[in-house]
């Protein structure tokens, strides 16, 4: 039995990002995650803007609506996602409780720009008995989840040290990155700002930051997404060196050697090993994920408590700042 979803924000994330697009090779927004996975089946969207919806309905032939508490009288959706801006997504949350008692929220990242918002987000969803999911995508990208088990396994040795390039502020992108991080190399241990940095749009910070967690030790860097977006991964082990590139497009393990023409010295190895990567569809393994979790299976989908987390290390790196 499928599960009915409703999708509030038919912006880019929610609708957009792969309209146009071949279906057999991207899936880049709820809308069409959704509508394809078998595990689910949309129910209906919900955006104020008319032209959102208009575009809704003609490509997925659902009904689209102006407001949240009209589209819960229409629908009782057991998956409600939640696509809208971030400073919208606890009042939309709020709302959604008022008239529905979905089984699960996803919602987008971060949970909010406010720490007690995103606390009480975490503890309304709880009282409700509804799960929490947040959509850090690359949490449930196979390839991550190759790294993930090279890095438990030992096959990529610890500590490592690393250098993260990030744009579009700490929280909105850079938190990405910072999830990806912790889920790769366990939790924050300690951070030092190294540069303050300016404010991108006028409110998120975009410091220069070395942070130390559990398996090793990363600068944040900031790049500026008005000259060209840049969102890389580097991270050197003692046994080769990682690059996760073109925002995770492109992974590739580069191991270390013993190099007999240099006496035996260790050298990185001219050959590389590519691992899959499986952004092109990043929101159908959102949702894949997110079915495997809902079974009651083990599943990377970003909980939360785990987005909660980052949220409260990204805050304590702010008021360094």
């Amino acid at each position: 039995m499928s599960i009915g979803t409703l999708i509030v924000g038919l912006g880019q994330i929610g609708m957009g990002y792969d309209l146009g697009l071949n279906p057999e090779s991207h899936v880049c927004s709820h809308a069409r995650a959704f509508n394809i996975h078998p595990a689910f089946h949309l129910l209906g969207g919900v955006d104020t803007e008319e032209q959102q919806r208009r575009g809704f309905e003609r490509e997925y032939h659902y009904p689209a609506f102006a407001d949240v508490e009209t589209a819960l009288v229409r629908v009782q959706p057991e998956l409600i996602v939640i696509a809208v801006p971030t400073p919208s997504h606890g009042e939309v949350l709020r709302r959604a409780f008022k008239l529905s008692r979905p089984v699960a929220i996803l919602c987008e990242k971060p949970l909010s720009y406010d720490l007690e918002e995103a606390r009480a987000m975490v503890n309304v969803c709880a009282g409700h008995g509804s799960r929490l999911f947040v959509n850090y995508m690359r949490r449930s990208d196979p390839g991550v989840a190759s790294v993930k088990r090279r890095l438990d396994s030992g096959e990529i040795g610890s500590p490592v040290k690393g250098v993260v390039w990030y744009s579009k502020g700490l929280m909105h992108n850079g938190s990405h990155f910072f999830n990806l991080l912790e889920y790769w190399l366990g939790g924050m241990v300690d951070a030092n700002v190294l540069a303050a940095g300016r404010l991108w749009d006028g409110s998120d910070s975009e410091p220069d930051v070395r942070v130390s967690f559990q398996r090793g030790t990363v600068v944040f860097l900031a790049a500026r997404e008005e000259e060209f977006p840049h969102y890389t991964v580097e991270l050197v082990a003692p046994n080769g060196r990682l690059r996760y590139e073109k925002g995770g497009k492109q992974i590739d393990w580069q191991p270390a050697r013993k190099e007999p023409s240099l006496r035996g010295r260790t050298v990185l190895a001219a050959d590389v090993e590519t691992i899959a990567s499986g952004m092109n569809r990043y929101q159908w393994h959102v949702a894949d994920q997110l079915a495997t979790a809902l079974a009651g299976k083990e599943a990377r989908i970003c909980d939360g408590d785990e987005a909660l987390r980052t949220l409260e290390s990204l805050r304590t790196i702010v008021e360094r700042r």
